[in-house]
């Protein structure tokens, strides 16, 4: 073994560090397809980059909560193996771009060490679980949810049943009815209350971004504490069962429920629970660093003639729940920041504040519990290392994507776009950095990692025709976010306007409002009383295309005439046998299934058993070249293709009844055993049927095989 793993790293780590380079190796070989290849390393968090031979890699924070050991670690890493920045994303992730692909299982163990993982930080996985930074000193929460977001990110890690979905599956817990994790964009989105003396959460679904963005709809106003987790259980199990896997733009949970109807979705999600491994699951205790109150210190005031510091301390501190303690936010320019100035950070930490950072969904970071007698001092310190601005979470304070400069799916520049904005704002409306109502949000293309679905005034990446050219252009998005009622809203796209005049845009959007709103009228108000077509009219003469000029085919931060180089992802295009490879992927997960077995993970087991019946019924079908598409169809085309065939099933229905009594039966010794015995007979049956196959038809042609990339 070449990579060097410390006795600190737990043993499902190791074997995943070691898996992931076994994998290099056999890629780099030849020995494992493109395709086959891209889907596992997806869920060990490497991502491929605009650049050809880097790779991005994400780091899943779990709630993002870190220590400073932690952010120390990170750096250190990314100064070994990446570029020494340290990107924020709005999932509250940090990322390291630039690194060689050989690097990554090494770059993992040195991580591990320091109890920080990347596995199923992309793919088709359950994501990193967000939350509200907040949480534990929110003055507004019922309860603090942190061992709550913590407890679902680790009971669905390594999870068999979310390994092979059909698409990512993201999560959000948040803190109070402000909803500041965004839980209406999520596919489930909580939010902490208390009936009756109970903890709680309400409960949304089918929530979403992308091209067409969804907001979620309310199952529950209230489902008890311990009822989450199995309820997250079931609901995953549907969407892996029935969920779209052949239209990748139509395979989120937010299609399913769409097509399903919420009752519907419900009652299925209900079919579940014999099978779950827990009806019912208590949230343990964190040991989190929680201090006693101080009140003689409570409501403190800065008294100070320094205009930056008031300002910062006006915008980016706030008393905690627990009196005379103070918290502080980071204003983080596109969310990227220095390994030194991590590692600077992590001593004010050390120094000044609790062991407990919190990594926010607007990409900045929040210090907790820290003495007012010290703010002063904090501040200069950070001032130093360029972590003072004020303004967190402003309108001044945008949230962006890295678009162009790393990212495959990109269209134009958000990083060139996101400064020239915040300059134009800092210059000559000075007095947004109060205003924590307007929250802008950029993306790169339609995809939303900026999440400018759900701002108030949002921007993705796009492009434009005018004759023979092409130019960079903007999106524009009105309306989403939150409204004065608390509502979560999703935007409306407006207008499409060339990129070089996305301050003008935004100055007019400003100006008007200043002009025409109603004292204390929310934004996403404003819009809504004054109508789409109205901002449509206002930014029309923006969308001229007849006034263009020169620099506007040029993109921020660029020289060069724009050119649109999008859509490829991570294309893989490779000659293989499908047939072959999907029984190869059935095998493995009969693999897993019989050593859940061996270590009395009864539900793992027969989940992992599940599979290895869908995968060969799949490879069965393919054989055949009969389409495939979602599991529970799968099933049902198996077992009409394949009624009276030898070795199979006597009669249809048959293999359905068997295959999905895994919800109808407790997750039993005796019923993993049983299952797990048929699921090898059954594929044991495919190997052998594929082997006549070849005999009597010849070796099969070699397909090649176009898959875009997982974002």
């Amino acid at each position: 073994m070449s990579i060097r793993i410390s006795d600190n790293v737990g043993a499902a780590a190791r074997r995943d560090i070691i898996d992931l380079e076994k994998k290099i190796s056999n890629f780099v070989s030849g020995a494992m397809t493109d395709e086959h290849f891209r889907k596992f390393r997806l869920t060990r968090g490497v991502y491929g980059q605009r650049q050809p031979g880097v790779q991005m890699i994400r780091i899943k924070l779990p709630h993002g909560r870190i220590t400073a050991d932690q952010l120390i670690r990170i750096a250190d890493v990314s100064d070994r193996y990446a570029t020494g920045n340290l990107h924020a994303t709005t999932r509250q992730d940090i990322q390291l771009h630039f690194v060689k692909l050989a690097d990554s299982p090494q770059l993992w163990a040195d991580l591990e060490d320091a109890s920080v993982t990347l596995k199923e930080a992309c793919g088709n996985t359950v994501r990193n679980v967000t939350g509200s930074a907040r949480a534990g000193i929110d003055p507004e929460e019922p309860f603090d949810i942190t061992p709550y977001a913590y407890t679902i990110f680790d009971y669905f890690l390594r999870n068999p049943i979310c390994q092979d979905m059909g698409r990512k599956f993201k999560i959000s817990v948040s803190s109070s009815e402000q909803d500041s994790a965004y839980g209406y964009m999520h596919d489930v989105g909580l939010v902490a209350r208390v009936q009756d003396g109970k903890r709680g959460f309400k409960v949304m679904l089918g929530g979403g971004l992308g091209a067409q963005p969804f907001a979620a709809q309310t199952a529950f106003d209230f489902l008890e504490e311990d009822r989450i987790i199995p309820f997250i259980e079931g609901v995953i199990r549907v969407f892996d069962r029935y969920g779209e896997r052949t239209k990748r733009h139509k395979a989120r949970m937010k299609y399913l429920l769409n097509d399903l109807g919420l009752d519907e979705m419900l009652r299925r999600i209900e079919e579940e629970t014999p099978a779950l491994k827990n009806k019912t699951f208590e949230v343990p205790g964190l040991a989190l660093d929680v201090r006693p109150d101080r009140p003689e210190v409570s409501g403190f005031k800065l008294e100070t003639s320094d205009a930056k510091l008031s300002t910062w301390f006006r915008t980016n501190v706030f008393e905690q729940k627990q009196k005379g303690w103070y918290a502080v936010q980071l204003r983080v320019l596109l969310g990227d920041m220095s390994s030194d100035t991590a590692r600077a950070l992590a001593g004010i930490v050390k120094k000044y504040a609790a062991d407990d950072i919190r990594v926010t969904v607007n990409q900045g970071y929040l210090l907790r519990f820290i003495r007012p007698e010290d703010l002063t001092a904090v501040f200069h310190e950070l001032d130093a290392l360029g972590l003072a601005e004020p303004g967190f979470d402003t309108t001044a304070d945008i949230t962006t994507c890295p678009g162009t400069d790393t990212c495959n799916l990109a269209i134009s520049s958000s990083y060139g776009i996101t400064r020239a904005l915040e300059t134009m704002m800092r210059e000559e409306f000075p007095d947004l950095v109060f205003n924590d109502d307007i929250k802008i949000k950029i993306s790169g293309c339609m995809n939303g990692c900026g999440q400018h679905s759900v701002a108030n005034i949002g921007y993705h990446g796009s492009s434009l025709k005018n004759g023979a050219y092409v130019l960079p252009a903007l999106q524009v998005l009105l309306g989403g976010g939150f409204n004065g009622k608390g509502e979560g809203l999703i935007a409306d796209k407006v207008i499409k306007i060339p990129t070089k005049r996305g301050p003008d845009s935004l100055r007019l959007l400003l100006r008007d409002y200043e002009a025409n709103a109603f004292d204390g009228e929310y934004y996403s108000d404003y819009y809504a009383r004054q109508g789409k077509n109205y901002f449509y009219t206002l930014l029309k003469p923006l969308a001229d295309l007849k006034t263009v000029v020169d620099s506007d085919y040029i993109d921020w931060d660029h020289t060069e005439q724009f050119v649109t180089e999008v859509g490829v992802g991570e294309c893989a295009s490779v000659i293989l046998d499908l047939v072959a490879t999907t029984l190869t992927e059935a095998q493995e997960k009969l693999n897993w299934s019989n050593e859940a077995l061996a270590e009395s993970r009864w539900a793992d087991a027969i989940y992992h058993a599940y599979n290895t019946f869908i995968t060969g019924a799949k490879a069965a079908l393919m054989s055949r070249d009969v389409p495939t598409n979602t599991q529970h169809g799968i099933v049902s085309d198996f077992d009409k293709h394949f009624v009276g065939e030898s070795g199979f099933h006597e009669a249809e229905g048959d293999f359905k009844t068997r295959v999905f009594s895994i919800n109808k039966q407790e997750p039993s010794e005796a019923f993993a055993r049983q299952f797990i015995a048929d699921a090898i007979e059954f594929l044991t049956n495919v190997q052998a049927y594929r082997e006549r196959q070849i005999e009597l038809e010849g070796a099969p042609e070699l397909q090649e095989l176009t898959q875009a990339q997982d974002s």
